[in-house]
């Protein structure tokens, strides 16, 4: 079976949970099918026997906004797959190539939903008119699936609610994976060094964009509450707007005022460095306001580190409340810091949340049982798109 892939991200170029998902998952089925993954951006050579193309914008779009640019790679990718007996997109900047495809090769388009366009309205600040452009690509898309993944029960039910022309029979959950050989505690302290992270002190971690869905905001008002000796560090880069990052920074700065420790390092880390930082960390914090899953918090458990987060989307699902982390309500800096400081001074309890999170990510989310799912996905719909005569 040849399968193609759409995806905006694709290695090197991965900054967010969706492209860390459909890097694993290529690697994976690409064992079971036969894959090539389209993606957007500059060239880049395909690894684990996997065929990568790469799709850009079209020149003419060079002064277009980011979302019309976007299409316009899209019609690029739909151009490159007509060979393909199934499509399988990843988020709206993917999306709008599976669905044309299926029009034009007459062949079976499935999208995994990451998140929903209609579920993060700030979106319209980093877009403005984009965003019903961006919102309009998925739900054409969505609507028209042969099949859409779920990466949790919780977007499952998001998708169904946003989107009550679909289909439930078409919505299959299948939940993210990490790989728990590569994300795994690392005792070394090099990157503590370098970052100025003291490993004999507890610290609280933070890993993700700058961006209203991740509430960086939320838990730079829960730190001054945190307890002093806990050094905050806070691995946030990608700021959705510039806007958005004035607010941070001044909430940063501010917090520095008052508290000693606050560590802000706003490049994108490298993947080791990013284990050594969850490993070495007393509490990994997720405070946020919308995460269909959220695949950093499988990360920090598989890197035997106690999880404290908002209780949104998919996360309960992931982090088991009270065995491997603490869940509180969304955008509540009181709680959040209640909840950090209750495993900050037992770190008896912390050690053994996180080593509880090890083990639920071994035995739970491992990225070949994904693959294996979604190929059983794949060889149902082909199946049955002949069956009915396409």
């Amino acid at each position: 079976m040849r399968v193609s892939l759409l995806t905006r991200e694709y290695p090197p170029e991965v900054y967010g949970g969706a492209g860390v998902h459909v890097e694993y998952l290529a690697r994976e089925v690409s064992r079971l099918v036969n894959l090539t993954v389209h993606c957007q951006g500059a060239d880049r050579p395909g690894s684990d026997g996997i065929a990568v193309r790469a799709h850009r914008p079209w020149d003419q779009l060079a002064d277009a906004g980011e979302v019309l640019r976007t299409v316009s790679a899209d019609l690029s990718a739909t151009a490159a797959v007509a060979d393909a007996d199934l499509v399988h997109s990843h988020t709206w900047y993917a999306n709008l190539a599976g669905h044309l495809a299926s029009l034009l090769y007459g062949i079976p388009h499935v999208m995994t939903s990451h998140s929903l366009e209609p579920q993060r309205p700030w979106k319209a600040e980093q877009l403005g008119g984009g965003y019903a452009l961006s919102s309009w690509c998925e739900r054409v898309s969505i609507e028209s699936a042969a099949a859409v993944i779920a990466v949790s029960q919780g977007m499952r039910a998001d998708v169904l609610s946003a989107y009550p022309a679909v289909d439930p029979a078409k919505v299959h959950v299948i939940r993210n994976g990490i790989d728990t050989d590569e994300y795994a505690p690392d005792p070394a302290t090099d990157v503590l060094a370098r970052h100025g992270v003291d490993p004999g002190q507890p610290s609280v971690v933070f890993v993700g964009r700058i961006t209203r869905q991740k509430g960086v905001p939320v838990l730079l008002r829960a730190a001054a509450e945190l307890d002093p000796r806990a050094q905050l560090v806070l691995c946030a880069g990608a700021p959705d707007t510039p806007q958005l990052l004035a607010e941070v920074t001044d909430l940063v700065d501010g917090l520095r005022d008052v508290r000693k420790g606050v560590v802000w390092i706003s490049g994108m880390l490298a993947k080791p460095e990013v284990i050594q930082l969850l490993s070495h960390a007393t509490v990994f914090v997720c405070p946020s306001v919308y995460e269909p899953l959220g695949i950093v918090n499988l990360e920090a458990m598989a890197c035997s580190t106690a999880v404290v987060a908002s209780r949104v989307g998919g996360i309960p699902e992931v982090v088991d409340d009270g065995v491997t982390g603490l869940l509180v309500p969304p955008d509540d800096p009181a709680a959040l810091a209640a909840a950090v400081n209750e495993l900050l001074t037992d770190p008896a309890r912390a050690a053994a949340m996180g080593q509880a999170g090890r083990d639920r990510a071994v035995t739970e989310f491992g990225w070949p049982a994904v693959a294996e799912k979604t190929a059983r996905l794949y060889e149902a719909l082909v199946s049955d798109h002949a069956q009915a005569g396409g």
